[in-house]
């Protein structure tokens, strides 16, 4: 994926309606509120709490 800082401006955490953050080498978008990395997978970030995984 590609961090467009206009489309990570765009996106929040589902739960906790907070900002997220790229990084780039796990390929994850990290809420530090809610303590959860979203997987990005095949560019498409999958944003389920179901699929997060927590720091």
């Amino acid at each position: 994926m590609t961090t467009d800082p206009k489309m990570l401006e765009l996106l929040v955490c589902p739960i906790t309606g907070g900002n997220l953050s790229f990084n780039r080498k796990t390929q994850e978008l990290i809420s530090l509120k809610a303590k959860l990395a979203y997987p990005i997978r095949d560019g498409v970030p999958i944003m389920l709490a179901s699929e997060a995984r927590p720091l």
